[in-house]
């Protein structure tokens, strides 16, 4: 049983500023990479031995992902929650390595100008949900469109870190990834001892022990949404950021080195 299976509570994104933020955090992401010189492409990244140019190929494959299940039959029933996808990531890793290094043939600019046509083709801004399949089993559209600003979120923030360059945030974007993987730890770490303030965005409580029911509670962490992120998706450390003062952490059961990454 995934983690997600235990929690009663599923926060609910409106489809069509799902699928909005998409195209808005793709679009930067296109604009990033066409600035890009030549020899950018060959630079290291922090996700083993991938370059920028296998980077921006995963980029458009994770977009590309939802027009390709689109045109496939739709399973039935959509078996995979929406909370359930950040568990279950982690074992697809190196069929999703193979297929990547695959894409890494074509012309970067011309392969993300390619994934937007299609995946603006496949989704329209009036679109009726569905299952479709995925690496992860049958999911709905709508939620799947969900996992897509988290896949773009999270490698956008990688894209700059390998390159230098300054990305733009789409707000929606920021907002839906925050959320989601703040819930995946109140999934994973379920109870009320904790609450996990990452503002603007979220609010979480995690982590079994005493629930405050008014006040302030006895323990609270507070980071911002990147570090967050980061934290999450192991990009970085809760002693690092903690060391850095981009988390504060009060009370005894504050500390959530033994949770994350949530996502990895």
């Amino acid at each position: 049983m995934s983690p997600a299976r235990g929690t009663s509570r599923t926060r609910s994104y409106d489809p069509a500023k799902t699928r909005a933020a998409v195209i808005a955090q793709f679009a930067q992401v296109r604009t990033a990479v066409g600035e890009l010189a030549p020899e950018q492409f060959a630079l290291p990244t922090r996700l083993g031995d991938w370059t920028v140019r296998e980077l921006v190929a995963h980029l458009s494959m994770a977009v590309g992902s939802v027009a390709r299940g689109l045109r496939q039959p739709a399973p039935a029933p959509a078996d995979t929650a929406l909370l359930d996808w950040p568990f279950a990531t982690a074992p697809l890793a190196s069929g999703i390595d193979d297929d990547t290094r695959a894409v890494a043939a074509d012309e970067p600019v011309e392969l993300l100008a390619r994934t937007a046509e299609q995946f603006a083709e496949a989704v329209p801004p009036s679109f009726e949900d569905r299952p479709l399949p995925t690496r992860v089993g049958a999911m709905r559209l709508a939620d799947f469109l969900v996992t897509r600003c988290v896949e773009l979120v999270v490698h956008t923030d990688d894209l700059a870190a390998a390159t230098g360059v300054q990305i733009p945030y789409d707000r929606q974007a920021l907002a839906v990834t925050t959320r989601l993987l703040a819930d995946a730890l109140a999934a994973k770490a379920p109870g009320g001892s904790v609450e996990v303030r990452v503002p603007p965005f979220a609010v979480v409580q995690c982590v079994e022990g005493p629930r405050h029911t008014r006040g302030t509670p006895p323990n609270v962490v507070e980071t911002d949404p990147l570090t967050w992120i980061r934290l999450a998706t192991g990009r970085t450390t809760w002693a690092e950021e903690l060391a850095a003062a981009q988390v504060t952490a009060s009370g005894e059961r504050a500390d959530l080195a033994a949770y994350l990454p949530v996502m990895s």
